[in-house]
């Protein structure tokens, strides 16, 4: 929970009638005893169109603002530096506009022509402090944030930060029809995925380094989310932090995300009432609907209620596969003067029948990808994903300055499957694997902590103070067969077999036993120190984090490892605004995980627990901030160690250590925003270079990483079609390098190119506001493997050709 103001939130026309005459000595008295009775904070404001400034104004100081933003943003300010309270600092930015506040109960405003002794019709946005997708939060055409949730930092303007931050929209999220936080996700070009290890999760590649779901954040808290796949349609934002993590969100329950992480805002009740129903298709015959439903209540909308409920189900365009899902939901809300709560109950299901499996090359090349539909799946294979999770917020201002804040939250999970990977040659032909693995999971998450502003003389500080802790239990089992009772299958010609006779298992698999245990704990504090009127911003923090794991042998029930290490990780960053619309930033910052266990046998240290391994980013780069679009140039390197083994001379075993070392060297590029009125860009590009140092005896040092392209590039327009009110088109090229597919670098994938289409049309029918949407993704049918696994040398097919129709109607 951050002790910032949530970004905010743009509501539907309103029309006021506002007697002028009378407002103006009712203003100036509000005014007066406002100033004398709340004390200053410092804020800097960038100048820009005077409705976003406002609207800027208006999400720092937390105070609900309503205006016409499209009669203000004709004006430009100046913008805002100094010392103000919320309504000075109104007051001074509307100095000379012709407008003025007026007082719309306890800490909430409007803006209002000035005093001409005639009442006027304004329509207005409103401007909460509550988490949102606000239009006036956002770049030009709302599909990116100006703002985003880091951790313990609380929320805070992309630009004031020294770390490449993006925040997709909600309504990035419905124009695209996204289903799942993977399809938001790929908007960025440092960002690809793949399918998880043994199951049909989705698991991301950021920056050329693995995140897994598990270790995705649910309004800041890890541990709180479905574990595999995440649907879209109750979320707000999808917030993307690029690099390691480990200060500002500790680490995570998997121990992934070294290469960047993903923080997930559900949505909330506004101010206006939300009424949306939205029915849709995509191929070959996934229908479904989803109900969105929100109102606020009491004095001054402090309850807020939002609904959503979706389902879905089946068949996909990959042939003979089917899924289905369900989500339930429901988001509770009170924002009051002082004191903000909020809760979050979820329950969803997926079932994936006839999955299509991920592919083990096991030859001296790669086979080419067959046909885009094709499914190479036994047709006994299914997967079933069951989550139900909630958790609460709360934040109190003890003064202006300063404001606590408490968070938990808790999940069930219970995952059932049978898998059928498939491991082939040169020729395809090859041989057919079973798992079955049912798998329960309970967590708990909690957060608390401390954040305020202060000015020592002429230096401005941010200070945050936080705790965070996650308690985790995993119970599982298996039924396998061994390599050599595999059955034999075909990529291009695949051959139904009965479902194979288990040679092994673990655990009971109708009681699974307690496989797992971790705690994982951690205290941060840091300081944003402002010089220069804020045009100097230098961040230092530290963490001190305690990672705490026991696990059981899932054969035996015989415990096998009992980890306890603490370690301490810092952060260093800088912000440099020499110019109107430009920042500089750098920073140093660093990713922790679970320390590795030697094995038993076989080597001269067996049993060894190692410290936490400690990765080590260094990022400089430039963002540009034009109002309605902006841009980041960055260039990172990121230093990951690895385990190894290694024989000196005279020995007959090889010593188990942590000497390896992968280095990720980048290049990034992001162009968003609304350049031309009516053109909206989501484009980026990213370069890579990776090396492996120190491996086992030498035998990769040099190579390139398996699984991680050179290059990566996304290229999406949508654009406003001239002469059709409310009509819209949009295009999306993705282009992803080849990669190789092991560490010796002897097998390779080639690089593969995807075009996806889009249209949208909105009206307007008895009152009622209606979109129809249609995209069309992988326009060409293209048959490719999409990503090879950076760890387990499998590799993911990519999506055939899916077409994607829908009806939201607001009423």
């Amino acid at each position: 929970m951050t002790a910032t103001p949530h970004p905010i939130r743009p509501l539907k026309a309103l029309s006021l009638a506002v007697a002028l005459a009378a407002i103006a000595p009712l203003h100036s008295a509000l005014a007066a005893e406002a100033a004398s009775t709340r004390a200053a904070r410092s804020y800097t404001v960038a100048p820009g169109p005077l409705g976003n400034v406002l609207a800027q104004f208006a999400a720092l100081s937390g105070v609900p603002l309503s205006f016409d933003s499209t009669l203000l943003n004709d004006q430009q300010s100046a913008g805002l530096q100094g010392d103000f309270t919320a309504q000075s600092g109104l007051l001074h930015l509307l100095q000379g506009s012709g407008y003025t506040l007026q007082s719309t109960g306890t800490q909430g405003y409007t803006v209002v022509p000035e005093a001409s002794g005639a009442a006027v019709q304004l329509g207005a946005t409103t401007i909460s402090g509550e988490a949102g997708g606000a239009q006036a939060d956002t770049y030009g055409g709302g599909q990116v944030a100006r703002t985003a949730r880091l951790g313990v930092l609380g929320n805070r303007s992309i630009n004031d930060v020294p770390f490449s931050v993006v925040s997709y929209t909600a309504k990035t999220i419905a124009d695209q029809q996204a289903r799942t936080v993977g399809d938001v996700l790929l908007n960025d070009a440092s960002v690809r995925q793949s399918s998880g290890f043994g199951n049909f999760s989705q698991m991301f590649i950021i920056r050329g380094l693995p995140l897994n779901t598990d270790d995705i954040a649910f309004n800041g808290l890890y541990g709180v989310l479905p574990r595999q796949i995440i649907t879209t349609e109750a979320l707000e934002r999808v917030e993307l932090f690029k690099g390691p993590n480990a200060f500002v969100n500790g680490v995570s329950p998997a121990g992934t995300g070294i290469g960047g992480s993903v923080n997930l805002v559900p949505k909330r009740a506004e101010d206006t009432p939300t009424r949306s129903v939205s029915l849709d298709y995509a191929s070959d015959g996934q229908t479904g609907g989803h109900l969105d439903l929100g109102q606020r209540f009491g004095e001054d909308n402090r309850f807020g209620a939002r609904v959503n409920l979706a389902r879905h189900g089946g068949d996909t365009a990959i042939d003979d596969e089917n899924k289905s899902s369900q989500l339930v939901a429901i988001a509770l809300d009170y924002r009051g003067d002082r004191l903000r709560l909020s809760t979050d109950f979820g329950y969803q299901k997926e079932r994936i029948n006839n999955g299509r499996a991920v592919v083990y090359p096991t030859g001296t090349q790669v086979p080419k990808a067959p046909s885009a539909k094709h499914n190479y799946a036994q047709d006994w294979s299914w997967s079933e994903l069951e989550d139900t999770y909630g958790m609460f917020n709360a934040e109190y201002d003890l003064t202006d300055n300063w404001t606590a804040y408490v968070g938990g939250g808790a999940k069930h999970t219970r995952e059932n499957g049978e898998y059928s990977s498939l491991y082939v040659g040169n020729d395809g032909s090859g041989r057919v694997g079973f798992l079955y693995s049912p798998h329960d999971e309970d967590n708990k998450s909690a957060m608390a902590g401390l954040n305020g502003h202060f000015d020592t003389g002429p230096v401005t500080h941010q200070m945050n103070l936080g705790l965070s802790g996650i308690w985790g239990e995993q119970r599982s089992a298996f039924e396998a067969i061994t390599q050599a009772n595999r059955k034999p299958g075909n990529l291009y010609n695949p051959t139904q077999i009965p479902r194979p006779t288990v040679t092994y298992f673990g655990s009971d698999i109708h009681d699974p036993r307690v496989v797992g245990k971790n705690r994982i704990k951690s205290a941060a504090a840091s300081d944003t120190l402002g010089f220069l009127d804020d045009r100097v911003l230098l961040t230092v923090g530290v963490r001190r984090q305690t990672i705490e794991v026991d696990a059981w042998n899932t054969t035996t029930g015989a415990r096998n490892a009992n980890y306890d290490k603490s370690i301490t990780t810092p952060v260093y960053g800088l912000v440099l605004k020499p110019w109107e619309h430009v920042s500089f930033y750098a920073n140093r910052i660093e990713g922790l995980a679970q320390g590795p266990t030697s094995p038993s046998t076989g080597v001269t240290n067996p049993n060894v627990t190692f410290a936490p391994k400690r990765s080590k980013q260094t990022e400089a780069g430039v963002k540009l901030d034009w109002d309605s679009y902006g841009a980041t140039l960055g260039v990172y390197r990121i230093e990951q160690p690895n385990n190894a083994t290694s024989r000196l001379p005279g020995n007959s075993l090889d010593t188990f250590s942590v000497d390896g070392l992968q280095i990720n060297k980048g290049v990034e590029l992001n162009v968003f925003g609304e350049p031309i009125d009516g053109l909206r860009l989501l484009t980026g590009a990213t370069w890579m270079h990776t090396e492996q140092q120190n491996t086992s005896n030498g035998l990769t040092d040099g190579n390139r990483v398996a699984g991680v392209p050179r290059y990566q590039f996304n290229v999406g327009a949508d654009w406003d079609v001239p002469g059709i009110q409310g009509a819209a088109v949009s295009a999306r090229l993705l282009r992803t390098g080849g990669e190789y597919v092991n560490a010796a670098n002897t097998l390779d994938i080639p690089a593969w190119t995807r075009v996806d289409l889009g249209a949208r049309y909105g009206f307007k029918a008895d009152d009622k506001t209606i979109t129809l949407r249609a995209n069309l993704e992988n326009v060409a049918n293209k048959a490719y493997w999409a990503s090879a696994s950076t760890a387990n040398n499998y590799l993911t097919q990519g999506e055939p050709r899916t077409l994607k129709v829908s009806a939201t109607v607001d009423f």
